[in-house]
């Protein structure tokens, strides 16, 4: 058996029909979309618990609903990584209440907040990452509204 050596908690986060994002910019790179989320810490209660402390660091919000829709497994060097993806719907959002490590290093490059429509073709356009993850939002977009009863824009 492989040992999982790394977890992490991401949210496919809508809010009304509008997905919500992070833009990252790095020096040398060019821009690509992420999901919010990220690391599972080891006090974290629970997969779901990160996830909400995530959403809390990354956007000064809360999420009122999340259910876990996907998994991904990541090869790692000592083991595997598993992401665990969660649909949620966003209650609240405060930006100058972010308190995540990535807005007190400069260096770590930019972390814009963007919504995008929830649609196939939008998602489709953007460079989000990981790219399987990008596969799953856009080929599953309607099951993922109706997981969190959300209207969905057609493409």
């Amino acid at each position: 058996m492989t040992d999982v050596v790394k977890r992490s908690a991401r949210a496919v986060l809508l809010d009304g029909d509008e997905l919500v994002l992070i833009k990252r910019t790095k020096p040398g790179r060019e821009p690509y979309w992420v999901t919010v989320g990220g690391g599972v810490e080891a006090d974290d209660e629970s997969i779901e618990a990160a996830l909400h402390r995530e959403v809390f660091e990354e956007l000064g919000g809360t999420v009122d609903r999340a259910e876990l829709v996907y998994l991904i497994t990541d090869e790692l060097d000592a083991g595997i990584g598993i992401q665990h993806i969660f649909a949620a719907r966003l209650a609240s959002m405060d930006l100058a209440a972010r308190t995540g490590t990535e807005f007190s290093q400069p260096g770590r490059g930019e972390y814009e907040v963007v919504r995008v429509p929830f649609s196939p073709a939008h998602v489709s356009e953007l460079n989000l990452m990981p790219p399987k993850l990008a596969e799953f939002i856009a080929a599953n977009t309607r099951a993922i509204a109706s997981v969190l009863d959300t209207p969905v824009r057609k493409a």
